[in-house]
Formats: C-alpha cells, sequence, structure tokens
C-alpha cells in the first residue's frame, strides 16, 4: 500500500476515533486503537502522529490538546471538537443555491480551482437539493474564467499553489519585462492573484528582501522546492494585505513617485469617477461640472499613456515632470507621424529553422487566445475522500443504490479512482470492528452502501478545507455582482460568517476587473430576467459621443476589456455587446420583448471577448519601438522583427477612431505604417492634442 494512501487511512481512523469516543484520549490510546499506528515502535509512532496532527491542522482540522502541569509528552490527552470537523449549517437561500450553481456551471472544465469548487459546493449545500445537478442559467456567460492557461502555466501554478499551502520557499527562473532580463529567484510565496486574465504571485523575494509582484508566465521552466524540509518560513507577516497589490492602476506598479493631478472634462468625469476613482481622489473642478483627478503614480510613461487615451479630455495639471512627460510624448507621437512614412531599420531574416520555431510557439501560445484548458488545481485526496464516505453514507441509509458512473461525473475522478477511494474508505478504522462504511461496486455499475454505526462521525459536512474555501470564493469574486441581485453577494457573507474567515487572505485574491459597475448591472440583470426592452444612454469613447439605445438584453458577459450586456439592437438589426463600464445610466423599461431564438448570447465567448480582438476586414501594420517590443511580442501578432529591436505588429481593426485611440495610448512609442489614411488620422488627432497644450 502507498505510504500517502496509508497516512489518509491512518488520519481518517484518528478523526473517526477521536469523534466516537468523545473524550479527551491519550496518546497510548491512539496507538492501540487507531488503524495504522498499532505496528509501529515507540519513535515511529511520535513521528507519525506529529506528523498527522500538523497536516491535519493545516487543513483546518484543528486537534485539542490538553497537557498535564508537569509537561510529560506521554501524559497529553488529544480530543477533537465537533466544531472543529464539521462545518456550521448555512441557511442558503433557493435563489442563493441556484447562483453558486450557476457559478460552477459558469467555470467547470476552465476555473483553475474547479475541482475543489466543485467539493466545496458539495459541502456547503447539504440537506438541500444537489446544486450540481440544477438546470443551468444562461443569463450570464464568461469568456474570462480564470483559466491555468496551458501545461506549462498549469503546473507552475499548481506547484506554487501547494508551496503557499506547505509553507516552503520556492526557487524558478523568471523573466523581468523591463530589464529584459532572465534570472534566478528565490521566493516565499504569500498569495496568488488573479488579474484579468493573467495569475500572479505575491511572496518575499530573498534577492531584493522584499515583496515583490510575479506574473507567472514569465516564469521559465520549472518551479522548484528550494529545501527538504517540511515549512521554510511561517507564513505571511502580521497585517499582510493583498489588495493594494492586486487593485493598482498600470501606472502605480512599482515604487511610487509623486501625485499626479489630472484635470477631467465634464463629459467624462462620471467616467473617470466611477472605475478609476478608486485609484487616488476625484474632486470638483470648480462649477463647470470638471473634475480633479489626482492619483500617486510608479510610472510617468504609463500615466502619460492613459490621459492621452482620453484625448482632449483630460490635462495634467502638475507636476512638472509629468507635464514634461505628457509633452515629450506628444511630439514623438507627432514626429512619427508627420510624414508619409517612417524611416525603418532593415528586417531581421531568420533562417528556416528559426521561422519554424517561431511558428510552432506562437501556434502553441496563441497569443493567450481561445485556449479552454484543463483545470490545474487537484483538491487533497483527503477533501475527496471525505466528501465521498459522506455521499455514500447518505445513500446506505436511505437504502438506494448509487451509479458508479454517476458517482464519477459529480466528483470528476475515473472509474479507477472510485474504486481505489472506496477501498480506502472500507478500511477506516479504529479497531475493534470500528468501523466507518462498507460499500462495494456490483457488475451493474452500481454501488451499495453499508454504514456502520460509526459512519455519523463523516454523515455530516466536513470544514471546507483551505483549497475548498479559496476556491469558493475566488469563483463569487470572480463573476462578482453580475448575477441576479444579491445572490452570491450574500451567499459570500454566509459563507465567510460559516467559515470564521475570509478566504481571501489564504492565498488567492481575484483582483477587480474593472470599476465599480453593480448598480448598471443589478439594472440589467433585472431587464433580462423580466425580458423587458432597455434604455442605455450609452457613451462612445471613438467617436466620443453619447447615444441613446433601446434594446433586447440577453445576459452579462465578460471578457478581457471588462463586462458587457449582449443584446439585440432592434435599430441595427443586430446583436450588439454594450460595455458596463460606458453605461452612463440604464433603465428597464415597461415593454416586454419575446426573446429570438436565433440570438446567442454566448457566441462570441470564443471569439473577440477571450482574445480582445474584433472581427474585422482591415488589418493597420503598425511599427513599435525597441523600448516596447518586448510588451509587443507578448501580447500582439509579430509580422516582423528588424535589426534595431523594434517590431511590426498587425493590428485588426473596423473604426479608424478606435485605431486611433490605440496608438494614442502607446505613448509615441507606436506608429500606424499603413493604411495611409489611419496614419493621417493618427496625426491630425495628434496636432490638436498640440494645439490644446498651446493654448
Amino acid at each position: 500500500m502507498a505510504k500517502d494512501t496509508e497516512k489518509l487511512i491512518r488520519q481518517l481512523s484518528l478523526i473517526s476515533y477521536l469523534m466516537a469516543e468523545r473524550r479527551p484520549v491519550t496518546a497510548l490510546e491512539i496507538r492501540r486503537d487507531v488503524e495504522g499506528y498499532s505496528a509501529m515502535n515507540e519513535d515511529a509512532f511520535a513521528r507519525r502522529f506529529y506528523a498527522d496532527r500538523s497536516e491535519l491542522d493545516s487543513l483546518g482540522i484543528a486537534l485539542t490538546v490538553e497537557r498535564p502541569v508537569d509537561g510529560v509528552a506521554e501524559q497529553e490527552n488529544y480530543s477533537l471538537r465537533p466544531e472543529n470537523f464539521h462545518l456550521p449549517p448555512i441557511a442558503f437561500s433557493d435563489a442563493e443555491l441556484a447562483s453558486l450553481q450557476t457559478a460552477l456551471s459558469l467555470l467547470d472544465g476552465e476555473f483553475a480551482y474547479a475541482e475543489p469548487l466543485r467539493l466545496a459546493l458539495q459541502q456547503i449545500s447539504w440537506g438541500r437539493a444537489n446544486p450540481l445537478r440544477t438546470s443551468e442559467q444562461r443569463s450570464v456567460g464568461l469568456a474570462i474564467t480564470a483559466s491555468a492557461g496551458g501545461h506549462d502555466l498549469s503546473q507552475r501554478l499548481a506547484k506554487i499553489e501547494t508551496a503557499i499551502f506547505r509553507k516552503k520557499t520556492i526557487t524558478f527562473d523568471y523573466y523581468t519585462m523591463a530589464r529584459d532580463d532572465t534570472g534566478t529567484r528565490k521566493v516565499d510565496p504569500y498569495q496568488l492573484l488573479f488579474r484579468n486574465p493573467e495569475f500572479y504571485l505575491l511572496g518575499y523575494a530573498h534577492e531584493r528582501q522584499a515583496l515583490r509582484v510575479f506574473r507567472l508566465s514569465r516564469i521559465r521552466g520549472k518551479v522548484a522546492y528550494a529545501t527538504k524540509a517540511e515549512h521554510d518560513f511561517k507564513g505571511p507577516p502580521e497585517g499582510f494585505d493583498p489588495r493594494p497589490y492586486a487593485n493598482r492602476a498600470e501606472w502605480q506598479f512599482g515604487a511610487i513617485c509623486g501625485q499626479a493631478t489630472i484635470e477631467i472634462s465634464e463629459r467624462i468625469a462620471w467616467q473617470v469617477e466611477r472605475h478609476f476613482g478608486r485609484f487616488g481622489e476625484v474632486r470638483p473642478s470648480g462649477s463647470s461640472g470638471d473634475v480633479v483627478f489626482a492619483t500617486p503614480y510608479a510610472d510617468r510613461r504609463q500615466l502619460a499613456a492613459w490621459v492621452l487615451r482620453l484625448g482632449d479630455h483630460a490635462r495634467v495639471l502638475g507636476p512638472p515632470e509629468l507635464e514634461r512627460e505628457l509633452a515629450d510624448r506628444i511630439e514623438l507621437l507627432f514626429e512619427r507621424h508627420r510624414g508619409p512614412a517612417l524611416d525603418l531599420a532593415a528586417p531581421v531574416v531568420a533562417s528556416e529553422d528559426e521561422q519554424a520555431e517561431a511558428d510552432r510557439a506562437a501556434a502553441l501560445s496563441g497569443n493567450g487566445a481561445g485556449r479552454r484548458s484543463e483545470t490545474s488545481i487537484r483538491p487533497e485526496r483527503f477533501a475527496r475522500l471525505v466528501t465521498l464516505a459522506s455521499i455514500l453514507i447518505q445513500a446506505g441509509r436511505a437504502g438506494v443504490k448509487l451509479d458508479a458512473a454517476e458517482v464519477c461525473e459529480r466528483m470528476q475522478i475515473s472509474d479507477a479512482e472510485l474504486r481505489e477511494d472506496i477501498n480506502v474508505l472500507n478500511v477506516v478504522n479504529f479497531g475493534g470492528g470500528s468501523y466507518v462504511l462498507y460499500a462495494e461496486i456490483d457488475d451493474d455499475g452500481r454501488i451499495e452502501v453499508d454504514p456502520e454505526p460509526y459512519s455519523d462521525n463523516f454523515a455530516r459536512p466536513a470544514r471546507l478545507l483551505p483549497v475548498e474555501a479559496k476556491a469558493l470564493v475566488a469563483a463569487i469574486d470572480l463573476i462578482g455582482e453580475h448575477l441576479p441581485e444579491g445572490s452570491l453577494a450574500s451567499a459570500r457573507e454566509k459563507i465567510v460568517a460559516a467559515l470564521g474567515a475570509d478566504p481571501m487572505q489564504q492565498g488567492l485574491h481575484v483582483a477587480e476587473a474593472g470599476g465599480d459597475d453593480s448598480a448598471v448591472a443589478r439594472v440589467a440583470s433585472e431587464a433580462i430576467n423580466e425580458r423587458r426592452l432597455l434604455a442605455l444612454d450609452y457613451y462612445k469613447p471613438n467617436e466620443d459621443e453619447f447615444t441613446t439605445r433601446v434594446v433586447e438584453p440577453y445576459a452579462l458577459v465578460n471578457g478581457r476589456e471588462g463586462w458587457y450586456v449582449a443584446s439585440f439592437d432592434p435599430e441595427r438589426d443586430d446583436v450588439r455587446h454594450f460595455r458596463l463600464d460606458r453605461i452612463r445610466h440604464a433603465e428597464v423599461t415597461d415593454t416586454p420583448y419575446e426573446p429570438r431564438p436565433e440570438v446567442n448570447p454566448a457566441a462570441e465567448l470564443d471569439g473577440w471577448l477571450r482574445t480582445g480582438e474584433v472581427e474585422a476586414s482591415r488589418i493597420a501594420r503598425v511599427w513599435v519601438s525597441s523600448e516596447r517590443a518586448r510588451w509587443a511580442r507578448e501580447e500582439r501578432r509579430v509580422a516582423q522583427e528588424l535589426v534595431d529591436g523594434s517590431v511590426i505588429v498587425e493590428l485588426p481593426f473596423k473604426g479608424t477612431d478606435f485605431l486611433v485611440r490605440g496608438i494614442l495610448g502607446e505613448a509615441g512609442d507606436a506608429a500606424v505604417l499603413e493604411p495611409a489614411e489611419a496614419r493621417e488620422a493618427v496625426l491630425a488627432a495628434v496636432e490638436r492634442l498640440r494645439a490644446a497644450a498651446i493654448r
């Protein structure tokens, strides 16, 4: 029998024994009665029992230890309080359970934590209609699902998750984009962050002797443990909070070096306040309706790029170095667009082998687009066994046989794994015929269960293990308030109350995908559920205009740029997606509509919502400077490498205004080569910015 299996039998038998005895017991009694310990000598028992206690404690199952006054270890007494093992009952409403099921159905198969999420839902829905069998709601769709994103990244994620759980220092090679350098890092991992659409690691970097954030896709090769010790560090420092690292603007990555003040015109003041206000402070600017946005910054270029994307609706008031940065960036844009053509370096001529390797890498990566990958975080087998025991005991007491294939589907395990798990549970005992259950699978694939007298110990749901709790709350945070009002938010509050702590602090944090669009999302959800037309006051930034639209809303869907309401627009006689952060006001009308069978709100989930690239009949060739080429290679399709380190990328676009905004947002580090009219449009926009700066 494998050592891991022996350990699981010992731990489950120990729990059952302590729960059945309902009194403090000595180490000698445990060694005598509990399966797996009796054959050990005294020293082996001491080591194994200490290790088992430590591991159970890390799983959130804390044994109570009563030490004698004289401190003799052999006289210590041990017990397990029921509340330290069983999950407190949670009074979910039907709407909350339905919403939790929706979360699973939306994320199952892609969410990196989908498997522990399934187990967590099995535990918290105890005694209620199984939420895993309810009908799937279709009013929400996810293109961004916190997927691990491919085999290599999936393996890194799983290893780091385990290292956080075990408090193990890790080493890996890391590519630093800003320095274009790869070096070895030694890190105490504290927290995983998911910031649409990437996973990051937050930990103590030994080389820098400070907290640092590492993007998992920039880790090269394998992640390894630094030592063979059971634990390498005690955990995050007291008062550790991941939120300041997770919820930062692009211009706040790094050491803060200044405070910017930016005047925002009344036209978009509402949008800046709603979606960027959390990155600083918004205050009125006189009586005109304009506002002043004050924000700390670490990167002048990134802040200047954000200001440029706002066009003539934003004006930097200070400090002087930021004003100069913006002016220099405008001049750079002007110089690189004012002539009919840009003077380019010679192209790099790749060998056939190099080109083949580049093509293979591009095919494998797909630039992060369109991937449907397997989940990566496997729950502890302990959690699976405890959950399976409860399912089997429940069926045995009801006198029903279970379909083995259905149990495999429900638990997301293979037939071989199910049979092995049943064999393990069949031998969980603490001597004298004190077994928990006996189950066997007959020739027809049915599971017959005989609950033993001590099955009570596993007849109630166990506490959520750390990874299950993280999966559950992360799923809720990923979807946010984009389901019918209050259903997920209230469920989250009940779950945190039952657990006694917010799992967000236990190793995984989902950063906000955008600004606060919850009010708009609730209105859109109401219209979707009631099948009523939705009136929108919508801002189109590419054309810098507001438009009133009355649409048939079908679903809320997320993408790389944020959340959208997928709708049919009768005026356009076509499906349209409206970004929630551009909706100034939304209202449910009194007019009902009949759903159109031809409208599929999930049609774009594997398209531009996931990739960020719209289908377009036009392609722009864009030059990117050597200073920013590394980022372009990571995010874009590179058409050509040039000998000075710059690159040419191809960008699909529909409207020229959209392309112009994108180029302005590159702050002079990109220039349109063709089509010529797009190049001229960028120049015209830059000339307006120059004129405004002179005024």
